[in-house]
């Protein structure tokens, strides 16, 4: 595998003579911005929670990230854009200095979107510059630009999120865009169990291509046979878990899920509206529209999700069935397909009907929560230095989430990639697949 801070002998030449980095790394930046054209200036510096953060400081902070690991470390006598964008915009590197308070973000109206523009285009000057003269660019740091490419998109993802939770507060309801683009009409298929034997598996990276180091080393696990869910559990079927009482069962929910439900007052998944005849509606990026009852549910917490297998005499895939799972996916179709941000649609679509042995649906639509929490792998090891910070220092009070949503770039995933919030997050794209004993 190619390391956040080693790169290895055999790939540095290939590297080194690639002409593609530089197209990649500004497609990805130009992603980030395209991602401002429907927003107004007012849009990008309010934060709605102290989980979320302004667009504004998501712009910055990608590129702070360039110009503090890349920029910096390449010329010894580099001079920062701004020396007080070091603190503001640093998010938790504390070996690399302070940093701005989380859920203060939103009260800064300064620096301005203009003044965020106009330092993310000098950094990108700097970067082309230095990724077009491949003599003037250590190879050690080919890995760390890599790294920050998909840390970018990570934060992309957090952008849709972060603006629909916004907008969700305002009673204007406004939409980000006029349509999910989700046909009308589609109608999920019933659900069904595949069976996956018992075994002796290998999980994680393999070492091809890039991964965040939270997916090393690839080892093996004994996965007991199980039964999974042939698609993720739609809307219709959390309703009939709400309508039966679901949030009003303490027996259904773990301790401290119930505690949540009854302090934050959970009636529904987050985005949800009863509307005054009974029906509900569902804030989406296009605004307020009926729930469709087909469509995967998401937004839901851990705890959500446990509850409703439980009501479902089911369970969460542990992290591990849900790789062997998306193995056969892989197995049968050859590559990664689902509904991801490329696609336009920004939100969950209804599951396709399929002859196939594998699960639909694995990878875009939902994040799928697991029964596993987010804890390093045997023989995992951080990464020496301030990147070491990235990953490993999280792993505590979280859950493992797999497979990607429909605002996940679709270069971003794979089946390895191994997401994590704490089990009260709901304003990500969180959804559920249900398993169970064999």
């Amino acid at each position: 595998m190619i390391h956040p801070l080693v790169l290895d002998e055999e790939v540095r030449p290939l590297f080194a003579r690639s002409r593609q980095l530089p197209d990649r790394y500004l497609g990805v930046r130009q992603a980030s911005e395209a991602f401002c054209e429907p927003l107004a200036p007012e849009d990008c510096v309010i934060q709605s929670m102290p989980d979320t953060s302004p667009i504004r400081w998501h712009l910055a902070h990608a590129t702070w990230f360039f110009e503090t690991f890349v920029l910096a470390r390449a010329n010894p006598d580099y001079r920062p854009f701004n020396p007080a964008f070091e603190i503001l915009f640093n998010s938790y590197y504390h070996t690399v200095g302070e940093q701005f308070p989380r859920p203060q973000r939103g009260l800064l109206s300064r620096p301005t979107m203009a003044d965020v523009f106009e330092y993310r285009q000098e950094v990108d000057r700097r970067m082309v510059r230095l990724l077009t003269e491949g003599e003037s660019l250590p190879p050690e740091l080919l890995p760390v630009v890599e790294l920050g490419l998909h840390h970018e998109q990570q934060h992309q993802e957090l952008m849709y999120t972060d603006v629909k939770h916004l907008f969700a507060c305002n009673p204007l309801n406004p939409a980000y865009r006029g349509s999910d683009g989700v046909p009308d009409g589609a109608t999920a298929p019933p659900l069904t169990w595949l069976h996956f034997r018992e075994g002796l598996r290998e999980i994680g990276h393999d070492g091809d291509g890039f991964a965040f180091d939270n997916e090393n080393p690839r080892h093996r696990r004994f996965v007991e046979a199980f039964h999974l869910a042939g698609r993720p559990a739609t809307n219709g079927e959390f309703l009939e878990f709400i309508d039966d009482g679901g949030y009003r069962r303490p027996e259904l929910w773990l301790s401290l899920g119930w505690q949540t439900v009854q302090s934050e007052v959970w009636h529904a998944p987050i985005y949800w509206r009863r509307g005054d005849n009974g029906g509900w509606s569902e804030f989406t990026l296009s605004g307020l529209k009926p729930l469709n009852l087909e469509a995967p549910v998401c937004h839901l917490s851990y705890f959500e999700a446990d509850a409703f297998a439980r009501w479902s005499g089911a369970r969460l895939p542990s992290e591990a069935e849900w790789e062997v799972a998306a193995q056969r996916v892989l197995a049968e179709d050859g590559e990664i397909r689902g509904n991801f941000a490329e696609s336009g649609r920004l939100h969950p679509a209804p599951a396709q009907s399929s002859a196939s042995n594998a699960p639909a649906q694995m990878f875009g639509d939902v994040w799928e929560w697991t029964s596993s929490p987010y804890s390093p792998y045997s023989g995992y090891r951080p990464p020496d230095g301030a990147l070491g910070e990235y990953n490993g220092k999280f792993m505590c009070n979280q859950y493992v989430l797999r497979g990607g949503s429909c605002v996940t770039p679709e270069s971003h995933i794979r089946e390895t990639y191994r997401n994590f919030f704490p089990p009260e997050a709901r304003w990500q794209l969180t959804g559920v697949r249900l398993a169970r004993d064999a």
